[in-house]
This record gives C-alpha cells, sequence and structure tokens, in this order.
C-alpha cells in the first residue's frame, strides 16, 4: 500500500484496491506517505553532512525511489546500510535489488527483538558499533504496541552504538486529526489486521528517551528542515531526529 502511495509498481492489485479505500474514507491519507518519504530523505541528507557513513533501517518497507542506500550512496560509495523487515517479500526485493552490492544488504527479521537484530551475521559484519550508527526508523513505532515496550526497544539499539548516533523516528500523530479521521483509521488498522497504537506527542517525543532532539524538535513531517516549498501538513504525522551525546 505504501508503494502505490508513493507511485511505485511493487504492489498488487489487493493492495492498490485497500489504498484507494483508505484515500476515498481519508483522503489525506496517502499524502502522508509521502511526506513522510520526504522527512526520511532531508533526515538521511542531515545525518551523512553530520559524518554518519553507517545506516541501520528499521521495517524499512519496499523498496522504492529515494531508498536510504541510494541517497547514502550518492553521498559516499563506500558507507553501508542494513535495511530489516520481517515480510520476506521486502527482503526479497531488497535482496534482488543488492545482490551485487558489498556495503549494502537486507535481512528477515522482527525489530520487537533487538538483540536479534544487532547480533545478526548481516549486521555485524556491515555495521561498526564503534562509529556512528544512523538508526531509521520511519512509520515504525506506531506498528509497536505498548505492551511490546517501544520505549524500551529503542533505548537497547541506542545502547548499542556509540556517540554521535542518530534515531530518524516519525509516528502516527492521532492529535493531528479529528476524532471521526481517528475512528476511520482505528478501523481500516484492525479490518487490514496492522497494530496502530495512538500515543500523544509527549509519548512520543518519550521514545527518544535520552537522545538529544535537534532542531526543530518533534514536529509534524513536512516541517522538519523542509529544503523546498511543501504543502500543508495533513497532520498526520510528527517526526523528529535524536542524536547520541
Amino acid at each position: 500500500m505504501f508503494d502505490y502511495a508513493l507511485g511505485g509498481k511493487d504492489n498488487y492489485l489487493a493492495d492498490r484496491e485497500a489504498a484507494e479505500q483508505v484515500q476515498e474514507a481519508l483522503p489525506t491519507s496517502l499524502a502522508a506517505v509521502l511526506e513522510n518519504r520526504r522527512f526520511m530523505r532531508r533526515a538521511v541528507r542531515h545525518l551523512l553532512d553530520a559524518g554518519v557513513r553507517q545506516f541501520l533501517d528499521l521495517g524499512c518497507g519496499l523498496p522504492g525511489r529515494g531508498n536510504v542506500h541510494d541517497l547514502v550512496h550518492a553521498a559516499d560509495p563506500s558507507a553501508t546500510v542494513v535495511y530489516v523487515d520481517n515480510c520476506p517479500v521486502i527482503v526479497n526485493h531488497y535482496q534482488a535489488l543488492l545482490s551485487s552490492s558489498s556495503v549494502a544488504a537486507a535481512f528477515d527479521a522482527d525489530v520487537r527483538h533487538p538483540r536479534d537484530v544487532l547480533t545478526h551475521p548481516t549486521t555485524t559484519t556491515l555495521i561498526d558499533f564503534d562509529r556512528p550508527v544512523g538508526i531509521v526508523m520511519t512509520s515504525l513505532l506506531h506498528h509497536i504496541a505498548d505492551e511490546d515496550d517501544p520505549t524500551g526497544l529503542v533505548k537497547t539499539f541506542v545502547s548499542a552504538v556509540p556517540p554521535g548516533s542518530h534515531v530518524v523516528l516519525s509516528h502516527y500523530n492521532p492529535d493531528g486529526r479529528p476524532a471521526e479521521d481517528r475512528a476511520v483509521a482505528a478501523a481500516f488498522a484492525t479490518s487490514f489486521g496492522i497494530p496502530m497504537a495512538e500515543r500523544s506527542a509527549a509519548a512520543i517525543e518519550a521514545l527518544f528517551g535520552d537522545l538529544v532532539l535537534l532542531e526543530p524538535g518533534l514536529v509534524e513531517a513536512p516541517l522538519w528542515r523542509p529544503d523546498r516549498p511543501y504543502r500543508e501538513p495533513t497532520g498526520w504525522l510528527l517526526a523528529g531526529v535524536g542524536r547520541k551525546v
């Protein structure tokens, strides 16, 4: 569905039909997918400017236009990127795309078990935990229920990386939409079997733990360091970048 919303080709009829149902009921929802993608791209470019040359993209989703490795390797072809998702279809797409690469790879794992991700041979081969790492968690944590401890999950990943590392995070913002939109979104999530945790802005900011939030803080996704004119934010997403000091 995300791929379809971004104008990609790697989607099925069921994905397209579901995405169109959502768009009909919630016209701004698919625009939020583009907001998320553009935020990720700006944040990754910022990390590259800050000297980060290793990236761990968690819950990466299907490859599309302007993937993390595309941005990273345009700046430094020797920089490393590891993609993680618990969907074999997604991982197979990345593995085919990256089959000739020695500096980018993907594997199947559940990010709710961070130690499995951090100790996976692909991670330990491509990521040097003595150097700063960019951890990308865009549109991920609202799919992690409170009982799975998303705050602890972030903390475990952050504890494995040195100062100078960053977390790029975006999250569903229920307070940014009217109650009726939230109810419709919740109904769609339930019908699709997709967990969707509703958290306040304060609870989302708390996910960063002891990280220092970069300016402008936790804001609607298009407002995070925009590099071009943008449409009025949809309100669906809050986004921010935290730095480990």
